[in-house]
Order: C-alpha cells, then structure tokens, then sequence
C-alpha cells in the first residue's frame, strides 16, 4: 500500500495530464460554463458511478475510475472559476495549468490537515459511501447556487468542491488498492 502522499500525488498527476491534453484539444471553452453548470455536470458523473455501483454493470465502456477523475477535473474547474483571485484574460496552457496547480496544492493542504484530524478514516469506508458523500456534498452546492451563495453558518460552494476532490482521490486509491489485491 503506497502512502496517502504518494497516492494523492501520483492522482492528481493523471488528472492534470488529462487535464492539460483536453484544454489542448478544445482550448478553454469549459470558461462558458456557469457555475451551477460544471456543478451539474459533476452531479451527472457521480450519479453515474452511484447508478453502476447499485446496478453492478456498465454498459457504456468507461469506468467509474474515469468518472472519478471528470470529477476531480470538473471541481478544478469550478474552483478555478470561483476564484476571485484569478486572472481573467490569461488562458493559455501554461497559464491553466499553474492555476490547476494552485487549486490543487490547496486541497492537499486541506486534505492533509483533515487526515490528520481523522486519523485517515476514509480508509475503513466504502467506495459506495463516499460516493453517497460526494452527491450529498453536491445538492448542498446546488443549495446554495439556489440561495445565490447567501449561507447563515454553512461552508460555501468552494469547500464543498475541495471535499469533493478529495473523497474523489480516496475512491481512487481504494480502487486502485483493489486492483493491486485482487492481482495478488
């Protein structure tokens, strides 16, 4: 079993390669999206997962592994869009990829310092209740898209995103783990 670190790196790696070779071949045009949109689109990828999990079969050829990453890719997206940091007019390659970066060296820390907390008890959960997790996070976002952001002591869209992204890595190492044992 690789550690937490090293699995979270080499993830977030794949997801960032993918990442890059998708904005090469259809540039930015992700930007039109409205936030509720990519948080949609993210609601579309994990109910897929939950309905294959549930079912026990797929018949469209990609896995949950790869609706795993869209996630994490799409939550970047949407982290990249809600930044009121970030730079408007400057949407090159090397530009997207250094806010990626910046996205998601954040959630690491956020990730890291949780893990810390917890004690790394995602590790005793199931796939299918991090999952359950991940859309329960997203109709809270949706929420709050609906209140126009407004909460009275709730976290809002961005850490939502974050957690998302991270409950994304541990399915996948889980899964990856799986792999690995039932190769063994």
């Amino acid at each position: 079993m690789k550690s937490t670190e090293t699995a979270y790196q080499e993830i977030i790696a794949k997801c960032k390669d993918l990442f890059e070779k998708k904005n090469r071949d259809y540039g930015s045009s992700w930007r039109i999206l409205r936030l509720p949109s990519i948080t949609d689109q993210i609601y579309i990828k994990a109910q897929r997962i939950r309905t294959i999990q549930e079912k026990g079969e797929q018949k469209v050829e990609d896995g949950i592994e790869s609706e795993f990453i869209g996630i994490i890719n799409y939550c970047v997206m949407a982290l990249i869009q809600s930044d009121p940091e970030r730079e408007t007019n400057d949407f090159s390659i090397e530009n997207l990829m250094r806010l990626y970066s910046e996205q998601t060296d954040q959630v690491k820390k956020l990730l890291f310092d949780k893990n810390h907390d917890y004690g790394e008890a995602w590790r005793d959960m199931r796939v299918s209740s991090m999952t359950d997790i991940i859309l329960m996070k997203l109709l809270r976002i949706k929420q709050i898209e609906e209140n126009k952001g407004q909460t009275l002591v709730s976290e809002g869209v961005r850490a939502g995103y974050q957690d998302i992204i991270n409950y994304s890595v541990f399915c996948l190492i889980k899964l990856s783990e799986e792999k690995s044992f039932s190769q063994n």
